[in-house]
This record gives structure tokens, sequence and C-alpha cells, in this order.
């Protein structure tokens, strides 16, 4: 019987080997073709494959059994789940604040704003607008100048116009939209995602192509319920950690 042929991945020694091996492998189960085999190789036939030895190649495998992307059957082997798909993206919720000191302390580069049409997931947030302003920051590392991350904003118009060049150099855009235009912030909700870098993310964040990252989703919400902003941000995954305190008093 003919195995399934996962993708190959430059692995990033500062991160689990595992945790790329079964990032890797999930991606390639994921974005497969209905035709392609749903027998997966052998685990010393992956750990070939990926260069690891068959103890991480196992953790990875265990890894997407407990998702339910894979079923392992003793001496016949391991199989695709035909139904397999990808599952709902870790939601986070924090304060205001804890998002501006997360984004804070960065060097900052404009590369581009303008307009951008209200479509796609966008559609979502902005059901009663054709277009909003789009802004796109490189950050990075204030002593080296390693680049972090890369962020697009996608902000009403009618807030757009009130808001400074220098101001999003200088600032993450959550403290611009509350403490320097002075808009009422209700909610922010945060999702984090882990995803393999695309091109561009790789030539920005000077990272191999499909090296692991995190792809952060945050909206800010005013007290009507509107979203105001919606950012996205591709982190370098070796660069960056989300840290969540549950307060329960």
């Amino acid at each position: 019987m003919t195995s399934f042929a996962p993708d190959s991945i430059v692995l990033n020694r500062k991160l689990p080997l595992w945790y790329q091996v079964s990032q890797s492998l999930r991606a390639s189960i994921l974005g497969r073709s209905p035709q392609d085999p749903l027998r997966l190789p052998t685990e010393e036939q992956l750990a070939g494959h990926y260069g690891v030895s068959v103890l991480t190649m196992r953790q990875a495998l265990k890894e997407l059994e407990d998702e339910g992307l894979i079923t392992r059957h003793r001496r016949r082997g391991t199989f695709i789940e035909p139904s397999a798909q990808r599952g709902a993206p870790v939601r986070l919720l924090g304060s205001v604040d804890a998002i501006v000191a997360q984004q804070s302390g960065m060097a900052t580069e404009l590369l581009e704003q303008g307009k951008a049409p209200v479509s796609g997931e966008l559609m979502e947030y902005f059901p009663d607008v054709d277009e909003v302003a789009m802004y796109h920051r490189l950050r990075g590392d204030e002593k080296t100048g390693e680049p972090t991350n890369h962020a697009r904003n996608y902000i009403r118009p009618e807030l757009a116009e009130r808001i400074d060049r220098e101001d999003l150099i200088r600032w993450p855009m959550t403290k611009v939209l509350r403490d320097v235009i002075g808009v009422s912030i209700s909610r922010i909700t945060d999702t984090v995602e882990a995803r393999l870098a695309d091109p561009e993310t790789a030539r920005l964040l000077q990272v191999p192509l499909l090296s692991p990252i995190l792809r952060y989703t945050g909206v800010i919400y005013d007290q009507e319920g509107r979203a105001l902003d919606v950012a996205v941000i591709h982190y370098r995954g070796d660069r960056f950690s989300f840290t969540v305190t549950l307060d329960t008093h």
C-alpha cells in the first residue's frame, strides 16, 4: 500500500523538535489532496524524513492522535482520519494593559499604509463599511534589530483620520486608540494559532519558509460592541510566548 508523503521542513533547534514535526505533519495532513493515501509511513521512516529520533517522532504522532487527526493500529500502522479538519483556535482574553504591555518595547517600521476593501474575514468585523484603513508594520528587538513580528491593523476610517504616523511608530495600536485619540475600549478578543511561515512572513522575519510561527488576531471593540481595530500579527515562534494569568479571586 502506498503511504502518504508529508512535506519537508527546516527544523529550528531553538524550539521543541516534536512540536515542529507535529505542526509540519499536521499542515501536510490538512492540506492533502482527496486522492492522497491515508496510510502514514512508519515511525522509523517519518523519523528519517524529518531527521529526528524515533522517540521524538512518537511524541509528535501522539499530539496528532490526541487531536483526532490520525489513528494508530497495532501491526496495521498509522492512518489519517478521512474527516480530519483544523480544530478551533485557542481563544484567550486579557486586560487592555496586558495587551499594550505584550505589544510594547519593540523597534517599529511602518512598511505600508493605505485603504483596504472589507472582504473575506474582515466582513465579520466591519459589516457596515466597504473600506477600512490598513497599516502594515514590522517590529523587532530594540537592541539587536532582529525582526520578531509583522502586523497588519485594519481600522475604521473615521478613526484613521485621527491617527498620526509618528504615534504608530512609537506606540502599539491599542495604546494609540485608547490613550492618544481617546477611544473607549470595551473589550479585546485574542486568537492565537500555530502556523507555518508563508513566503512573505519568512522574508520579513528572516526565518526559513514553513518554519513554525504564531498567528495572533486581536479585535478591539467599543462600548456599542462595534469592532474598531482588527490586528493580524505573525510572530517568530522562537521569539514569542503567550502567557495568561487567571485570577481566581
